[in-house]
């Protein structure tokens, strides 16, 4: 047991201590004063008895306190006021503890020695618990040693509980050391002082050696000393030593803390043994320990550190029942394991519930649980979530940036602007990614003018492009199909200091290939070269992907030559480039050469080759060779992707054997692969061909549901369908559903809904559409101009409307 701290006496003490002080003093001050010198009077204070003698010099003042010590011991050892004496010495008038410690020796040597080790002591005392300095103490402390005098167990703990607090672990395991080299006695109070010292300022490994130390002295531990054992070694993950330091408590006779417990269950459930860490938990509930929430949060976190969430989920609605209160850490255990395990709806239900109890999730948890929204494309509840706790200020710039890019990306750039407006009007700074995320947005769209506007506001706001920037602006450009203002952006790079790196010219010779200027690429490589570029691997896997892409596979082997003329090695990823571009130009036959001879180089074929064989079987119709591959492919360890899944999808397609395509991709879900917007416009298409327009309406429902975005092809598919079918009506609202989710018609749906109306007789209506198209920008193209010609509204009034081929 620790004695107990008398600290009920503290507030009378200072009254009392000044009327014995003060005659102690006048007793001092009869001995020691010359007959000139007048007595002090009985109101001084002591303290100011000690500053004459100070006055007068040091020395002075020590043979002074140990005349009066003496005068005080001689008449009584046990006298109170020799301490209050000797207290008010050390802490009104602040002598040297050297002189201290010598007046109390001087003073016994005329009396009690026994007494001096007491009132030293008590010094000792005193000095550890009434000066901020630990020197004093210290110096207290050495001079005593070197005088011969050991003072008491209680002392010499004060003077390690006091280094601890104001010094450092460090420190008090120094004198702790120095008191036991010199033979001082130690006990589990002071071993417990050290290691706890050391424990919070994180030297296990020194608070371990002391407990080591203790059973080699022959030390018992007592219920602290275990407790703060199995803590250290619960933080240096010694499960199996901490289980038997809890062992041996039991033995000695003490019932374990709840604490104790808490620390072997944790320490076993970040282990993953999950067993021992419930054996644990179920020995501490039948000595008639509780559940408490740390507990249950170490169990919750083991099985989710597994994978196992759905237990972890189990134990906390069983642990609430039992009047367990979950903290914010119980949650975010829970949030953290969801997301792990893609469980989106569980971990914003569990953030929703948090809110609801009062507690708040951190920012990283709430950008997790809002990323997990985004990735399962539940943007509408993100932003909701997002809104609710904007007054809690839990959104960040982080927040409002990761949420901007993920809807620029995802075809709601309207919603993305909105939610910039919001940012400022939270009072947050937007940083330069909230501008590159916003310039995404508006060159995706081809919106170049806007995008340039918001790069001058950046430049006005004090951000400094960088290559992203440019990069960024350039794509935008590109995709307008306008290479020339792309490429100027290299003289404004220069002029504002932004060196180009390889992700530039690979931006820019990528450019040329998607304009379709893939020949000038050669030329502008060694214009790069010039510049000082140096091409890589990658620069080159490029541009052989976009000539075996456009089918020139005689300008890809020449790159393929160029690139091994410079030295530099070709990869995996250059061979699969050529061997798509086989497979495209259907020469499959070439394309198996390649992959046999990549094989004859010890060169494994990777997915991305395997998925272009098949893609090229699937384009010929040859679904049978494209099985075979499917099986080398599963044989060489590979899972087929949404990309091989999707191959084959449209080869039955293209065969009009739909039952086979649905297979497929009832087999894709079932292996737990994703289905894209590609797998869906696939299926619409063939399923709108076959006359199924209806099954086709409920895989654009479901592929909404899913949280795919259509793109021109769906409705292009769609449009047709319904066309096919004779509903004009639906086929029209494909237009206002493309503008509700703000994907831009183009020519061929106009086109297709223009000869509709023309064939039913609706000339109005396909004058209407005609003007509506040119009001959004839309360039019509020949077949648009060819259908509203009057040599052909003449025509088809004389002529059957075509269902199968509506233009």
């Amino acid at each position: 047991m620790r004695p107990p701290r008398l600290a009920a006496a503290a507030a009378s003490a200072p009254i009392r201590q000044r009327h014995i002080c003060t005659a102690a003093a006048a007793t001092t001050t009869t001995e020691t004063s010359s007959a000139s010198t007048p007595a002090p009077q009985p109101t001084e204070p002591l303290s100011a008895q000690f500053a004459n003698f100070r006055a007068a010099g040091a020395t002075s003042a020590a043979n002074g306190l140990a005349s009066s010590l003496r005068k005080i011991l001689a008449s009584s050892p046990t006298d109170p006021r020799a301490f209050l004496l000797l207290r008010s010495a050390a802490l009104d008038a602040r002598l040297e503890p050297d002189a201290l410690v010598d007046a109390v020796l001087s003073a016994a040597d005329a009396g009690s020695p026994d007494e001096a080790s007491v009132l030293l002591s008590r010094l000792l005392t005193c000095l550890s618990r009434g000066r901020r300095d630990c020197e004093p103490a210290a110096a207290a402390y050495a001079r005593m040693v070197a005088r011969g005098v050991v003072p008491d167990d209680r002392s010499r703990t004060d003077l390690l509980v006091f280094t601890a607090r104001h010094a450092s672990a460090k420190d008090a395991l120094a004198r702790f050391d120095e008191m036991r080299r010199n033979g001082h006695d130690a006990d589990a109070r002071m071993y417990d002082v050290v290691m706890r010292a050391c424990f919070k300022e994180g030297t296990h490994g020194d608070a371990l050696r002391l407990f080591d130390e203790m059973a080699a002295a022959g030390i018992k531990p007592d219920e602290r000393v275990y407790a703060l054992a199995i803590a250290v070694l619960c933080k240096l993950h010694d499960a199996n030593r901490a289980l038997r330091v809890l062992q041996e408590a039991k033995e000695a006779g003490f019932r374990p803390w709840d604490t104790m417990h808490n620390y072997v269950v944790e320490v076993l459930a970040k282990a993953g043994r999950m067993e021992e860490a419930l054996h644990v938990k179920n020995e501490m509930l039948a000595a008639g320990g509780k559940m408490n929430v740390v507990l249950a949060t170490s169990l919750m976190h083991g099985y989710c550190l597994l994978g196992k969430v759905g237990k972890a989920l189990d134990l906390f609605d069983e642990a609430v029942r039992d009047g367990v209160v979950p903290t914010d850490v119980t949650y975010l255990v829970l949030i953290r394991g969801c997301r792990a395990e893609g469980m989106t709806d569980k971990a914003y239900e569990l953030c929703c519930q948090m809110r609801e109890r009062g507690l708040l999730p951190n920012a990283f948890e709430f950008n997790l649980v809002m990323k997990g929204l985004m990735k399962d494309n539940r943007w509408e509840d993100a932003i909701r979530l997002l809104e609710e706790m904007v007054d809690a200020g839990l959104p960040n710039a982080f927040t409002y940036n990761s949420l901007i890019l993920w809807l620029s990306q995802n075809h709601k750039f309207h919603k993305a602007l909105e939610l910039w407006e919001k940012m400022k009007e939270a009072g947050l700074k937007p940083s330069i990614v909230t501008y590159h995320n916003l310039l995404l947005g508006y060159c995706r769209r081809g919106c170049m003018d806007e995008a340039v506007k918001l790069y001058s506001e950046m430049l006005e706001k004090g951000f400094t492009p960088n290559s992203v920037t440019y990069a960024t602006l350039m794509k935008g450009y590109i995709h307008k199909k306008d290479f020339d203002k792309a490429y100027a952006l290299l003289d404004e790079m220069a002029q504002k200091g932004v060196s180009c790196n390889e992700y530039i010219y690979n931006t820019l010779i990528n450019g040329l290939r998607k304009v379709g200027r893939i020949f000038e690429v050669d030329e502008m490589l060694k214009r790069f070269i010039s510049e000082g570029f140096v091409p890589t691997t990658m620069t080159y896997n490029n541009i052989i992907s976009g000539f075996a892409k456009a089918g020139v596979l005689s300008s890809a082997f020449d790159m393929y030559q160029q690139m091994c003329e410079k030295g530099i090695q070709p990869n995996l990823a250059t061979y699969t480039s050529i061997i798509d571009g086989y497979c495209r130009t259907n020469c499959c036959d070439l394309a198996l050469k390649l992959l046999n001879d990549l094989r004859r180089k010890g060169l494994r074929p990777d997915l991305p080759a395997y998925s272009a064989v098949i893609n090229g079987f699937c384009q010929q119709g040859n679904m049978s060779h494209a099985l075979q591959f499917l099986v080398l492919l599963l044989k060489d360890g590979f899972k087929p992707n949404v990309v091989v899944y999707n191959s084959f999808m449209a080869g039955y397609k293209s065969l009009k054997m739909m039952e086979e395509a649905s297979k497929f991709y009832h087999t894709m879900i079932k292996d737990g692969v994703v289905a894209d917007t590609a797998t869906y416009t696939t299926l619409i298409d063939g399923f709108s061909k076959a006359g199924n327009i209806s099954f086709a309406s409920e895989l654009y429902s479901e592929m909404l549901a899913s949280g795919n975005i259509p793109d021109h092809k769906t409705f292009i598919a769609l449009t047709h369908g319904f066309i096919r079918s004779g509903d004009i009506d639906g086929a029209k609202k494909c237009l206002d559903e493309m503008s509700r989710l703000d994907v831009h018609p183009n020519a061929i749906i106009y086109n297709m809904l223009i000869n509709a109306y023309i064939r039913d007789g609706n000339l109005q209506e396909a004058f209407q559409l005609h003007d509506e198209m040119l009001e959004k920008g839309i360039t019509p193209d020949d077949t648009t101009n060819e259908l509203v010609s009057q040599d052909f509204l003449k025509a088809v009034s004389h002529s059957p409307a075509d269902t199968e081929n509506p233009i």
